[in-house]
């Protein structure tokens, strides 16, 4: 299972671009930028892949939804949790379905469920970062005080400190804020309240983009980063000894998403 986002990665699973996410049907209800493009598009998720199983994670592939082009953005649809996983209700209407998708296939490897996100409650996982003792959480577009309020019941019980930001100039708070270690940050140097981040060391960026906080954490001090939009970001990261994987993943923001959108953790294991 998971407690702290910036343990060392064990487990993730991902989803294979096919010909839902080339082919769109409609990019705004997708929230699509421009159409991928497929060869570069595999090359790009192949090489992030095979990265994450260099470093020793264990990655375990589903198909993609039919007719859902996002469904490639696992990270979205549940949060994996000490306890199990929650199923989330997506804010966007395209996405509807996904949740119940991944759930199936979480349930056949016998991952508990934890909870359940219901009507009108919306929340969607990149707006959710569990760390330590503490759950940030997004109030978004796609995350609504509905969703938030059944996420700190359910994770209050299992003894987090659920800290709540207002999210702006990004789609979710996992384009701001990112774990690069059990205690340690990535986040934009605007945008968040007064001691949001207090009894964490934070490495700050300028919020020049969507997705300039946004990297995924392998273990302490070692990330994977998108080298075709966040250098910035890299520079901060390698300013304070962090190690990169900078990836091209510039297919993936065509569709609106970052590097963290393209994994949903199931297990992290603490180096205590």
């Amino acid at each position: 299972m998971l407690r702290n986002e910036g343990d060392r990665l064990e487990r993730v699973v991902v989803c294979r671009p096919g010909d839902a996410y080339f082919r769109p049907s409609n990019l705004r209800d997708y929230n699509f930028n421009e159409r991928p493009d497929p060869n570069e598009t595999l090359r790009q998720y192949d090489r992030l892949k095979s990265t994450m199983e260099a470093f020793g994670t264990e990655v375990v592939e589903v198909p993609e939804l039919a007719a859902h082009p996002n469904s490639v953005f696992t990270r979205d649809v549940c949060v994996v949790t000490p306890s199990g996983y929650i199923r989330l209700r997506m804010g966007l209407p395209a996405r509807q379905g996904e949740p119940e998708w991944m759930a199936a296939h979480l349930d056949s490897m016998d991952e508990p469920c934890a909870g359940v996100i219901e009507p009108p409650g919306t929340a969607e996982g990149g707006d959710v970062i569990l760390m330590s003792s503490v759950a940030f959480v997004g109030r978004s577009t796609r995350t609504n005080d509905a969703g938030i309020a059944q996420l700190s019941r359910i994770l209050d019980r299992m003894g987090y400190e659920v800290r709540v930001a207002e999210v702006q100039n990004s789609l979710h708070i996992g384009g701001l804020m990112s774990a690069v270690g059990p205690e340690r940050v990535l986040c934009s140097k605007t945008g968040f309240p007064d001691r949001f981040f207090r009894d964490f060391d934070t490495i700050e960026v300028a919020c020049t983009g969507p997705s300039h906080g946004n990297v995924i954490c392998l273990g302490d001090d070692e990330v994977i980063a998108n080298a075709a939009e966040n250098a910035d970001g890299i520079d901060a990261l390698e300013g304070r000894g962090v190690r990169v994987h900078a990836l091209d993943l510039s297919e993936f923001r065509k569709g609106g998403g970052g590097p963290s959108c393209l994994i949903l953790p199931l297990e992290r294991r603490s180096s205590d």
